[in-house]
This record gives structure tokens, sequence and C-alpha cells, in this order.
């Protein structure tokens, strides 16, 4: 007899295109909804142009911009002209500058239950808090699945997480987020989808359970999940969106590959330390630390539910002269919603510093802390120099210990403010669409002139995979490499992402300046990783890169799941050691040859020939993956399969 299935599965299985759903198989889904910003986006409509597609083929597809929104010279603005009319003239709506991070007002006004989000960023799965099944990838894989093709990917372990009791005043879903960092660390989550149930998720608004489906992003999940319920219906219908509401629960026999279990009451104000989403600590361990700035926002924290906390708690007090406090809403409903109840007046009385409604300094784009500093932030990541200072100590906490930091001027545990502010959302909120540009209809569409800048490059063509290749080892890196230190945020790098060939001078900047240079001097060769290579964000660039430099395979001891993919589908070949212990065999300049062939076989040998050593490695590739690296990457291989 059939067991009952879970949420996860539910939704799998209404879009099945192929395969079948167990833990470690591929399958294939239909895709409802893409979901493209800035930093991304220009990159992903080049790659869907390249498909030669006319117009995109799923329910809904939106290109946000809330990534590159500083403008001091034309490459911000050129990118956001060319992603409006490229939006118009293939069929996909556009929310313009200014509107929202892409996160939260997807959350706000399309997220829906039972829908499947495809994102080119990594933090797609917010919008589980809705009961969507959203997964972040790299941006060819949106271009395709905007091209009408299924998303193809790893089936995950199912892992039931059963919520209990009710969060305590001052403690909110942010702890719950890093509670769950500190039991699986960054890469426990490799493989994994998490579905949250239990009698504790009925004490969560969608605003908090989209928190904690943001940042298990930062365990290597594939996607979490919550179910849809009553809470779900009261926030679409707030909306105005109630008629998209579904229950979607899991059935009471069905079936996890892994069980968790977290008290709700039990938990206290918790904080990640520098350098780490999983450096996790009791604020009550750590606090008096001397903080210079704290910045409230981000697609984790940034919704109304947080604004209100932060505004209300900010009431009638003044941020201290030593420290600066930042704040960026998550769109311009919050901020709406936050003019029309007063509470706006708080936060600026306060003394805080209100910024645009975008990511800003989360990736870089501004607010960067002062040097030797402390910054304490409601943000997802805190990765070396991601805020722009190569030395500061960024600190990622709850908006609730954020306000109380940002009163006291060192961290604080939120318990000693007194009585917490009590919080409600609207029944309704106050609704502008007017920053959403729709698509016009096919005939009008098909006489737009999509607008290109100068910096505005086509994708470089990548020729098949050779046979046999033969290079140097052009670097050699410890466990859990980011996207980050692959390939830089910043407001000097993330303007140049629609422009490889400019892009590529700035890759292992913060590791080794001297990466580009070697590489193209040597013609391409290797890179040597550690556990969990690529971990972060979806930026594709970060496998683009290599391939233009040459590289045509990253030998790793483990991958993280979205980098592994975005190596594939630009044909460099992701190789593990096959015994640990080579690791410490390879080193900077060795030169290296491997047999590539057809990649029949799962083990490759790679012949050291400075040492006259040869060492076992071994690929994962499915059949399809297979194809694709033989071919050069997912989009030789698309076009044939189209054509």
């Amino acid at each position: 007899m059939d067991m009952g299935k879970n949420i996860f599965e539910k939704i799998v299985t209404s879009h099945l295109v192929e395969g079948r759903p167990e833990p470690g198989e591929e399958v294939s889904i239909r895709i409802d909804q893409t979901l493209t910003q800035d930093a991304t986006g220009t990159m992903a409509f080049l790659e869907f142009e390249a498909i030669g597609i006319p117009r995109v083929k799923t329910e809904l597809s939106v290109s946000y911009v809330d990534h590159n929104m500083l403008q001091i010279d034309y490459l911000n603005p050129d990118d956001h002209l060319y992603l409006q009319t490229a939006a118009a003239r293939y069929g996909a709506y556009f929310s313009r500058p200014g509107n929202g991070i892409c996160h939260q007002v997807h959350l706000e006004r399309f997220a829906a239950p039972g829908k499947t989000l495809l994102g080119a960023d990594s933090h797609t799965p917010t919008a589980g808090g809705v009961g969507s099944l959203a997964i972040g990838a790299g941006g060819m894989e949106i271009a395709v699945a905007m091209a009408g093709a299924p998303y193809t990917f790893k089936y995950p372990k199912i892992v039931k997480v059963e919520l209990k009791g009710r969060l305590k005043e001052w403690v909110s879903a942010k702890d719950v987020a890093l509670e769950m960092l500190s039991r699986l660390t960054v890469k426990g989550g490799v493989g994994k989808a998490f579905e949250f149930v239990g009698e504790g998720i009925k004490t969560l608004s969608v605003p908090e359970r989209a928190t904690i489906t943001n940042m298990m992003v930062e365990t290597g999940a594939t996607t979490s999940i919550f179910p849809s319920d009553e809470v779900t219906k009261a926030w679409l219908e707030a909306q105005g969106r109630g008629e998209q509401w579904k229950p979607l629960m899991p059935d009471e026999d069905a079936k996890y590959d892994e069980e968790m279990e977290i008290d709700l009451s039990d938990l206290g104000p918790l904080v990640a330390m520098p350098h780490s989403p999983d450096n996790v600590k009791k604020v009550s361990e750590v606090e008096g630390l001397e903080v210079a700035q704290v910045a409230i926002g981000s697609c984790t924290n940034s919704s109304l539910r947080d604004m209100k906390l932060v505004a209300n708690a900010l009431k009638g007090k003044k941020v201290p002269p030593g420290t600066s406090l930042l704040i960026n809403p998550g769109s311009r409903q919050v901020v709406l919603n936050l003019i029309a109840s007063g509470e706006y007046r708080y936060l600026i009385e306060a003394g805080a510093r209100v910024l645009e409604n975008a990511c800003g300094p989360c990736i870089g784009m501004g607010g960067a802390p002062p040097s030797g500093s402390f910054s304490v932030r409601t943000y997802n990541r805190n990765f070396k120099g991601r805020s722009g200072t190569e030395d500061a100590g960024v600190i990622l906490a709850s908006p609730e210990t954020a306000v109380a930091t940002a009163l006291n001027g060192k961290l604080t545990d939120p318990r000693r403010m007194g009585k917490m502010p009590e919080i409600r959302l609207p029944e309704k909120f106050i609704i502008d669409d007017s920053m959403i540009v729709p698509p016009p209809p096919p005939q009008e569409a098909e006489k737009i002139a999509i607008r290109r800048g100068p910096n505005i490059k086509p994708l470089p063509a990548f020729d098949p995979l050779p046979m046999e290749f033969e290079g140097e080892v052009l670097i050699k890196l410890s466990d859990n490499i980011t996207t980050d230190d692959i390939l830089p945020a910043g407001a000097n790098v993330l303007p140049l992402r629609s422009n490889i060939e400019r892009i590529s001078k700035f890759i292992f900047h913060r590791i080794d300046p001297s990466f580009y240079e070697r590489a193209k001097e040597r013609g391409g060769g290797f890179i040597i990783g550690g556990e969990n290579y690529g971990q972060g964000s979806s930026r594709e660039h970060a496998a683009i890169v290599p391939r233009y430099l040459g590289i045509r395979a990253v030998i790793a001891k483990s991958f993280a799941r979205i980098h592994r993919s975005n190596l594939i589908n630009f044909g460099v070949v992701p190789l593990t050691f096959a015994r640990g212990s080579d690791y410490d065999v390879i080193a900077w300049g060795d030169r290296i040859k491997v047999k590539f062939g057809r990649l029949e076989g799962r083990e490759i040998l790679a012949e050291l020939s400075n040492k006259g050593t040869v060492i076992p490695l071994r690929h994962d590739l499915s059949e399809r993956e297979r194809e694709i690296v033989l071919a050069g990457g997912l989009l030789p291989w698309i076009r044939m399969r189209f054509s």
C-alpha cells in the first residue's frame, strides 16, 4: 500500500515531467514561475536570447532590479534599460528600480501555494514561506526554464522539521534559522530539502516563515517549505490574492528521510559571529562587544513585521553618536504601510539612515562598515570582505538583537529591553503595483527594440570538451570556498556581470590577485578545492569566468549544489578525489593530464607528470549532465534539443 505524501513530494509529482522522485535520482519538473534580478538577470536574458525562443513560456516570469542600484556611471542604468526592454520584448514582468528586493516583492505579490518557482538567486526558497516549491539556480537554467524546458535536479532527501511550542519575547524566526545552522553547519543541508511542520508553525506569520526558508539556503539545502494553512490564507487575503490560496499539508502518514525537532520555547537570541553563518553563539555569551554599525533589512529581515518591530523599539529613543544604524526596507509596500501607520517617523526620529528598497549593504553595494570594526546585520551571509571592508567583522542577528545593539552601541541581548512591542500585521496591506510593469501583448512586443549599452556583451562561445586535457594547477584552496571568494560582489564588480571579459579580471581577487594573469599566461589549467567548494550565491559567473579563462575541470573534495550545476552548465567537469588523502598530494604548479574521453566510466586517472604519480578521480555526472559537459555546456546542448 502506498504511503502518504509530504508537501515537497506532492508538488513535485504534480509537476513531474520525467524521473523517479527518490533521493539521489534525477527528476525533471515543470516550472510555473521564474525570478531574475539585475545582478544575474542581464546574463540570463542574454542566454535566453541565445536560445532563440521568441517569448517566455512560463505562467509568470519576473525581472527584478534590486542589486546594482548605485548609478555612478552608465553601467548599471544601461543594464536596467536592457532588462526593461528585454522583459517587454519577451513577455516578462519588470519590477522597476526602487520597488523592492526580489524575494520580498515576490512573496507579497506573486508567490502562491503549490507553484514551482525557479530563481537566478540562491535565496529564491524564501517563497517556501507561502508554500511554493522554490529553488535557486544559475541564470542559464532560468533561461532554459523561461524557454519552456523542465528543470532537472537530483531529488533531495526530505527532512521533517517539527516545530513545537511558541517563541518567547525578543526571540524570532531568525533565531530558529540560526539554531538550524548551529546544528547542521553550512554544508549539513546539501542534498536535502527541509519541510517545517508541527503545532509551532501556527504561531509564525508568513514573513517569519519566509525568514527561515531564506536562511536555510546557508546550510546548502536544495530548498525549504512550509505548509499552506490558515495563516497562509490570511496573508494572501491581506495581499488581495485570496483566490490563489489552497490548502497544502502533508498527509498524516507522510514519509520522510530524516526528522528533526525544535521546541521554539527553548530558544533564546542567537548570533552568527564572523566569518560564517554557522559560527553561532548565544547573544548572552558574546554581548558587550563594541559595534560601529547596525544594518537591518535584506531579503531575510526586511518585511513589514520586522520593520514594525524595529520602529516601535526605537520609538522615543535615539541611536548613540558612535553607532550608525542603516535600514533597508524590503519593498515600497513595506514603506507605504509604515508611513500610513505613522511608524516610519519613529525610524527617522531615532536617527536611522533609511536606504533604498534594495539589497544594498548585504552585497557590498554601499553601507560598508569602518575598517577594523564590527557590524551587526540582519542579513544572511557574513563572509569575509562581503561587506566591502576586508577587515571588518560582520555578525548576523535578528532584528530584535540588532535594534537592541543599535540603541546601546554594543552587542546587546534584546531581552534587556523590557517588554517587547506588540506587532500586528494589517488585515489589508496598502497595495500599489504601479512599479511592476506587465508585458505588452505579443503583437506589440514584437515591435519593441531592445536597448543595449556598450557594456552589454554576448555570452562567449564555448567549444565542446576535448578528449584529453593537460594543464597546470593554478590554485589550491581550502574548505568552504564561497562564490564570493571565487568572484566577489560589491560596487566595483557587480556592474560588470554583463561583460565576461571585463569581470574575469576579478577572479579570486581577494585570495590571489595574480590568478587572472597566471590563467591567461598558461592558457587555462585546473582549480583544486576542498569540501563544499562554491558555497553561497547562485552567481554563475563564478563558473563562466573560469571556463572563459580555459579551466576545463575543478577537482575538489565536494561541491555545493548550485555551483556544481553551474560548472556543468558551462562545460567544466566537477571531479572529486577517489581517495581523500590525494588532496594533499597535489600542489600549486603541478602539471596534470587527464583523459576525459566520453566520460563513460566513473573514474578518471589524473597523471601528475612532474611527479610521476597517477591519482584516481571520480565524477558523478548523470547521463544528461554528461551530454551537457561533452557539448560544451547547457546552451549548445539545449540548442540541439530545440532544433
